[in-house]
């Protein structure tokens, strides 16, 4: 009987260390699980944080432009309000030269009328 003890207690001790083993390994695995997931979560935060600095970058490149061509928007406004300035003198111009022509002519005309009927009068 001493004999079967010896035995089932080699086994119960060969199964204790298989579940320790087995226990370890686990351990480890979660261990290496832990450590993957703690660097994981550090490549997404520096890629996060890379992303949003290259966001900033972006919007304040984008807030330039706009400012530039606010600019840009504003000094084509002015020139076009003097352009229109500009073309509507010309026609007040033009305008008042043609009614000065208009006048002469009329005046001619008159003239010459006027001189005609002296003469036929006479």
């Amino acid at each position: 009987m001493a004999a079967a003890k010896k035995k089932t207690s080699r086994k119960k001790t060969s199964a204790q260390n298989r579940k320790k083993k087995a226990e370890d390994k686990r351990k480890a695995f979660t261990e290496k699980l832990k450590q993957d997931l703690s660097a994981t979560r550090e490549a997404l935060r520096a890629a996060n944080k890379a992303a949003r600095e290259e966001i900033k970058l972006a919007n304040a490149a984008a807030k330039a432009e706009i400012a530039v061509l606010k600019d840009e928007l504003s000094a084509v406004r002015k020139r076009e309000q003097e352009l229109l300035k500009l073309g509507e003198k010309k026609a007040k111009m033009l305008l008042a030269a043609g009614e000065r022509w208009e006048k002469k002519q009329i005046s001619r005309i008159q003239k010459t009328f006027k001189k005609k009927r002296r003469k036929a009068s006479s």
